[in-house]
C-alpha cells in the first residue's frame, strides 16, 4: 500500500470524497482507488472561518511501483511502513529468576505486558490498590478531605495517568512504531478504535479505568503476577549487581531483572535509592497553577462559528511564551471541558492536576501554566526538586486554610497583586473546594513574575485568556519527575547491573503515551539481558 499525506478536506466532507481527493493527488481515476484506510486524521483550526480535516492515508491501488517512481521526491507520497510489532525473543522453557516490575503505570503496565508476552512472567509490585479500590480512596480525597498515602491519584494501579485527560499523544522519536504497538493494545482493552488515527487520541478517565483491569487480567492470563499493595522498601545487590527486593512486609524476592517504573511522585523510593547508593541526579521540571475558563471561550477562539459543531469537539490548545527574565511559561496538560483535581500524595499539602473524560463536556476548560525550571533554581543535590516540591505543596495547604481546599485566585487580581476576595463568571472545579487568597505567596517570585507577563501574551493568541474573572489555583508541581535515575544505552543504571529505570518517575517519559514506549524499550533490553545470561549459563 501508499501512505498519501496532507489530504485536505471540509470538516463537513461526504465520506466519498476521500477517494476522491486521494485519486486526484495521485492523477489515477477514482474507480482504480482499492482498500482505503486512515493513518492520521488531525484539524487544522488556525483560519477560524474554514476549519478543515488534514488527512493521511493507506491506499491499495495499481502499479504502486510505478507511481512511488513519478512521486520520488514527493515526501507526503511514500510505501506504507510495516508497524507491526515483533518480539525480541521468547523466554528460555525454565527460568532461573523471574523479572520483577516495581509500579504499574504506563510505563510498568506495558513492561510488564511484553515481558509476559514473551513468556518471562514477570512479578509485579504495585504499592498502591486495584483501580477500583483506588478510584473510591481518590473520591476519598475529593469529597471527604480524606487521603490515603498509599492510595489517590498519584499512586495504585494505572498510576497518575489514570486519572487524567488519557492524553495519547506525544513527540518522542518512534521510528519502531512501538506507539503503535501500545494503541492497538488499548484498542484490544476496550478503547475506541479512533484513537489508532486520530491526530490527537484521548480516552478520558472512567474509560482507563476498565482497559487497565483488562490488561492486567491478560497480564495474569499469560502467568504474570501483580501484587497490590507491596511497597518495596530495599534493594538487595552483590558485587555492582541487583539481586532482589524487599517489601515494607518484611517479605524477600529474588531477582536478577528489576524495572524501576516508579511515577513521578516516589518520594520515598526516590529516597530509598539514594541511601542504597544507586545514581540519581536532579533534572529540570515546572511549577506553574491550574488556569479554568468556560470551554465556550476557547471553542470560538479555536473554532469562530464552528464553535459547538459535534465533528470538531472541544477545542484545546498549546501556548508558550518567553519572558524577559529568561523563564519560559507554557500551557500543560490541556484538559477540555474537565476539571480541576486534589493529586496530593502526601499528608498537608495540596497539589493540583487536570482531569476529562471522555465526552469532555464538564462548563470549564483547565490547562496547567507553568514555568520551567532548573537545577540552578534548587541547588544541593540529586533530591533538591523534591524537597522545593514539598515546600511549594506545604505552602499551598496552608494558603488554601488546611483542609486539603486549594488556594486560587482570579486573574485579574493576580496580574494586580491584590487578594481576590469573591469569584466571578468563572466557578472553580476543583474539589474538594478553594479558598480565595494571593497565589503571589504560592510561588518564588521569578516564577510570579514570568506567569504575570504570559497571561497578558497568551491572550493576544486567545482572545479572553487572560478575563478578569478566570480562576487560578495552586499549585502544579507534578508536571514530571525531579528525578533522573541515570541509566545507560543498554537500560540499566549506570552503577547497579540488573536495575533498570523506567518511564516518567526514572525521568525518562513524559504522559501516558511516551511513558508506555518506554516501557516496552526497557522490556526489551531485560528480554535481552535475560536470554544472553540462558546462554552464558549453558
Amino acid at each position: 500500500m501508499l501512505r498519501v499525506s496532507e489530504i485536505r478536506l471540509p470538516i463537513d466532507h461526504p465520506p466519498a470524497a476521500l477517494a476522491g481527493a486521494v485519486a486526484a493527488r495521485l492523477g489515477i481515476a477514482e474507480e482504480a482507488v482499492g482498500e482505503l484506510r486512515v493513518f492520521r486524521r488531525s484539524c487544522d483550526a488556525r483560519r477560524t472561518g474554514a476549519p478543515s480535516f488534514i488527512y493521511s492515508v493507506d491506499v491499495a491501488v495499481p502499479n504502486e511501483a510505478a507511481l512511488l517512481e513519478r512521486f520520488a521526491d514527493d515526501p507526503q507520497l511514500q510505501a506504507t511502513p510495516d508497524m507491526r510489532y515483533r518480539f525480541v525473543g521468547r523466554a528460555p522453557a525454565q527460568l532461573a529468576t523471574r523479572p520483577i516490575v516495581v509500579g504499574f503505570g504506563p510505563a510498568g503496565i506495558f513492561a510488564a505486558l511484553i515481558l509476559a508476552q514473551s513468556g518471562f512472567r514477570p512479578i509485579v509490585l504495585e504499592r498502591g490498590k486495584a483501580v477500583r479500590e483506588r478510584t473510591q480512596d481518590t473520591w476519598g480525597l475529593w469529597r471527604k478531605k480524606l487521603l490515603n498515602p498509599e492510595s489517590n491519584v498519584q499512586f495504585g494501579e494505572g498510576g497518575a495517568g489514570t486519572f487524567s485527560d488519557g492524553k495519547l499523544y506525544s513527540q518522542i522519536r518512534d521510528p519502531k512504531h512501538y506507539g503503535r504497538k501500545v494503541l492497538e493494545e488499548f484498542v484490544k482493552a476496550g478503547a475506541s478504535a479512533e484513537i489508532l488515527y486520530v491526530g490527537k487520541p484521548h480516552i478520558g478517565t472512567f474509560r482507563l479505568v476498565g482497559m487497565v483491569e483488562q490488561i492486567r487480567h491478560e497480564i495474569e492470563r499469560l502467568g504474570g503476577e501483580v501484587r497490590f499493595q507491596q511497597r518495596v522498601t530495599g534493594l538487595h545487590s552483590e558485587r555492582g549487581r541487583v539481586r532482589g527486593v524487599t517489601l515494607a512486609s518484611g517479605e524477600e524476592l529474588c531477582g536478577e531483572a528489576v524495572i524501576l517504573a516508579l511515577g513521578h511522585s516516589a518520594r520515598d523510593t526516590f529516597e530509598m535509592l539514594h541511601r542504597a547508593g544507586v545514581h540519581l541526579e536532579a533534572k529540570p521540571f515546572s511549577i506553574g497553577f491550574r488556569i479554568e475558563h468556560p470551554q465556550s471561550l476557547i471553542d470560538r477562539a479555536r473554532f469562530g462559528p464552528h464553535a459547538g459543531n459535534p465533528l470538531l469537539g472541544a477545542a484545546d490548545y498549546k501556548l508558550v511564551h518567553h519572558c524577559r527574565n529568561g523563564r519560559s511559561v507554557y500551557s500543560f496538560c490541556m484538559c477540555p471541558g474537565g476539571t480541576v483535581v486534589a493529586a496530593t500524595s502526601e499528608p498537608q499539602r495540596v497539589v493540583t492536576n487536570g482531569m476529562s473524560q471522555y465526552s469532555r463536556n464538564e462548563r470549564n476548560a483547565n490547562a496547567g501554566i507553568v514555568v520551567g525550571i532548573t537545577p540552578l533554581d534548587y541547588p544541593g543535590g540529586p533530591l533538591a526538586g523534591v524537597e522545593l516540591q514539598r515546600q511549594l505543596e506545604a505552602r499551598a495547604f496552608e494558603l488554601g486554610g488546611g483542609t486539603y481546599e486549594a488556594p486560587g485566585q482570579l486573574v485579574g487580581d493576580f496580574l494586580a497583586d491584590r487578594p481576590s476576595t469573591r469569584l466571578g463568571r468563572v466557578l472553580p472545579s476543583y474539589q474538594p473546594g478553594v479558598r480565595l487568597t494571593n497565589l503571589a505567596r504560592a510561588l518564588p517570585d521569578y516564577a510570579v513574575a514570568a506567569i504575570r507577563e504570559a497571561l497578558p501574551a497568551f491572550d493576544r493568541q486567545i482572545r479572553g485568556f487572560a478575563m478578569p474573572d478566570a480562576v487560578l489555583t495552586g499549585v502544579e508541581t507534578r508536571t514530571s519527575s525531579p528525578v533522573r535515575i541515570t541509566r545507560g544505552d543498554d537500560c540499566q543504571s549506570v552503577n547497579l547491573r540488573g536495575l533498570y529505570p523506567a518511564g516518567e518517575g526514572a525521568g525518562y517519559a513524559g504522559g501516558i503515551l511516551s511513558a508506555a514506549v518506554d516501557g516496552i524499550r526497557v522490556a526489551e533490553a531485560v528480554t535481552r539481558e535475560m536470554l544472553a545470561a540462558a546462554v552464558r549459563s549453558g
